[in-house]
């Protein structure tokens, strides 16, 4: 911080020039995004979920798809992750995770690749965080689908933005062609198609009820483990559901 008149706040020059930010991440008693509009974002989150993780994750390999400025990537090698590598297609948010790792002195490697392009790495990981980033995607089950195809090896921390109802009871498996009542449900697993914007982003495009968003997961091959807190989840890897193909070899 500046501190005798006429001295200058490099720091807070170089974190003003890098914006705007969507996640308020602290650099030295500096603040990203102090005035962001769901308050000190995504550490209030953080916070509410954070427990089910390890504390100590000495050795383990963490991929961050859709890692934004990169501060679950942090959080994760400040607990002693060994390889951590976060994905961000925006180059915008790619040079914010790229200034913030400098700063705080940490290892972190970041590429510019999306969650499509995960069969390009060729490696698996002990951890995959993919957190706030499959309403934004036109291809959601495809997503799921790839990650549980080329990088997941055991737990990924999944969050998704959920609207409509939050009843999570499982439907019948097999019900006949002429059963139209369940599909009128509240808890019946439905995704909210968005054709044009929602909260001003044009790419808020598929957005799950709980029941579907937990549907998703399942039939993507992913074991809800823990449910800490509303929309966020860990899952393990296991068997994808019998019918589901493997996904086309994208980005290969």
């Amino acid at each position: 911080m500046p501190g005798r008149p006429g001295e200058t706040d490099a720091l807070g020059d170089r974190i003003a020039a890098l914006g705007p930010w969507f996640q308020n991440i602290r650099i030295d008693g500096r603040q990203t995004a102090p005035e962001h509009f769901l308050g000190d974002y995504p550490s209030f989150k953080w916070d509410g979920f954070k427990h089910v993780l390890p504390a100590d994750l000495a050795g383990a390999s963490v991929l961050d798809i859709g890692c934004n400025a990169g501060f679950y990537a942090l959080e994760m090698k400040r607990r002693g992750a060994g390889r951590v590598l976060g994905l961000e297609p925006d180059p915008h948010y790619l040079r914010q995770a790229e200034f913030v790792a400098a700063e705080a002195g940490l290892d972190i490697e970041f590429r510019q690749l999306s969650v499509y392009d995960v069969g390009q790495l060729g490696e698996r990981f002990d951890l995959v965080i993919f957190m706030g980033v499959l309403y934004h995607l036109r291809h959601p089950l495809l997503a799921l689908d790839l990650i549980h195809e080329h990088v997941a090896k055991d737990r990924m921390l999944f969050q998704c933005m959920q609207r409509g109802d939050e009843r999570t009871r499982r439907q019948e498996e097999n019900p006949g062609f002429e059963e139209w009542s369940a599909f009128d449900a509240p808890d019946y697993p439905k995704l909210f198609f968005v054709e044009e914007r929602y909260a001003d982003d044009p790419t808020n495009w598929f957005i799950p009820n709980t029941a579907a968003a937990e549907a998703m997961l399942r039939s993507a091959g992913f074991t809800i483990e823990a449910h800490p807190e509303r929309e966020v989840y860990l899952v393990r890897r296991g068997e994808r559901h019998y019918a589901v193909e493997p996904p086309p070899a994208i980005g290969r």
